[in-house]
């Protein structure tokens, strides 16, 4: 047996868990589930895949949950997942090299969340600190917990790398998951997202102002189209010194510049070109300065943004590097009378819908 054990989580997930077990099972990892109060069929289906079984008593603490179901493991090496959580792609021996070569550090796995935009579906990808040795990591924070040196070994681990300030050492894992909980319903995503905010808050409340609090109250605040309050948590979490070159750093601009555009605050937004230097090293957030510059009627400028987007492999969001940027130079060049141009750019996006229906509209005029 390889020597990790996958530890889940789950509460109320038989729309998802079989498709979880199912993707684990070829590897022959040991799974750990703790289930914190199912009523459907999550432990009956679990129960097919495996033995190890636990209840832990909800306490309103996802690490609380996650440490838990570390500790009922018999490997020290974790992978933690949730039931929404489908493995795509792991390479068995980099993945053993590199546990050997990194004993005392995290490995961030990525994730590929899988949303429908404009009736088209596409992905939004991060890599999230998940594997990790137990004996020197355990889980901190009560929702979108994160991997964090345990208070009892930090003095073993390099001093270049774990402070008091708690940085850790990562490096990323030849690991690639299918995030497929955004599928849920606007309803039960709303649900999640007064959940989480709730949970945040009291957390905020108890540990003071943290950027990384903030971001993920914007988050929640955005996808509530509460755009005020969200711009309030974005602008609290970037008014603290933070790291630009974390993935939820970059993804907290990105928000911020376009919480500022839900808020019709255009001319606010193009401040943040003050940035571009530091940012714009994934299409990303090219792409939004387009935007920007598009709502501000700069078009030359938008187009080319737009463009360098499109010649950018590194993006957290797909599309913005390519059928996304190349639908809003079409857009651009149809308003501006230029319909040779758009259609080029249209018939550049394949299969995107919204360029379809526009490349219809053309043809028939």
């Amino acid at each position: 047996m390889f020597p990790l054990s996958v530890c889940i989580i789950a509460k109320n997930e038989e729309t998802h868990i079989k498709e979880c077990l199912e993707r684990l099972a070829p590897y022959g990892f040991e799974i750990v589930l703790t289930d914190t109060g199912s009523t459907d069929q999550t432990l009956k289906i679990a129960g097919r895949y495996t033995d190890r079984i636990y209840h832990f008593d909800w306490c309103d603490d996802f690490s609380a949950a996650r440490n838990f179901c570390m500790e009922k493991a018999s490997h020290n090496w974790i992978l933690s997942l949730d039931c929404d959580e489908y493995i795509e792609r792991i390479d068995i021996n980099t993945l053993r090299k590199s546990m050997e070569e990194h004993p005392d550090a995290a490995g961030r796995i990525l994730i590929r969340s899988r949303f429908t935009r404009d009736g088209q579906t596409t992905f939004e990808q991060m890599r999230v600190s998940r594997l990790a040795d137990r004996r020197y990591f355990h889980f901190l924070g009560a929702v979108h917990e994160q991997l964090a040196y345990r208070p009892d070994t930090v003095a073993e681990v390099s001093e270049a790398h774990a402070t008091q300030t708690g940085a850790k050492k990562i490096y990323d894992a030849p690991v690639t998951i299918l995030h497929v909980g955004y599928d849920a319903s606007e309803s039960i995503m709303q649900e999640k997202c007064r959940r989480n905010i709730a949970l945040l808050e009291a957390e905020l409340a108890k540990e003071g102002p943290d950027p990384y609090l903030y971001y993920q109250l914007g988050l929640s605040c955005r996808r509530l189209k509460d755009h005020e309050k969200a711009f309030d948590y974005f602008d609290a979490g970037l008014s603290m010194e933070v790291d630009p070159n974390l993935d939820y750093v970059k993804t907290m601009v990105e928000s911020f510049g376009y919480t500022l555009l839900d808020l019709k605050r255009n001319r606010e937004a193009l401040e943040l070109s003050s940035l571009y230097d530091i940012f714009a090293v994934r299409a990303d957030f090219v792409f939004l300065m387009g935007l920007i510059y598009m709502n501000n009627g700069l078009f030359d400028q938008a187009i080319s943004e737009f463009q360098k987007a499109a010649s950018m492999e590194d993006f957290a969001v797909e599309g913005t590097n390519s059928y996304m940027a190349n639908y809003n130079i079409g857009v651009i060049y149809e308003c501006t009378g230029h319909i040779a141009e758009a259609r080029e750019y249209y018939e550049k996006c394949g299969e995107y819908e919204p360029a379809k229906q526009r490349l219809k509209v053309l043809i028939n005029a």
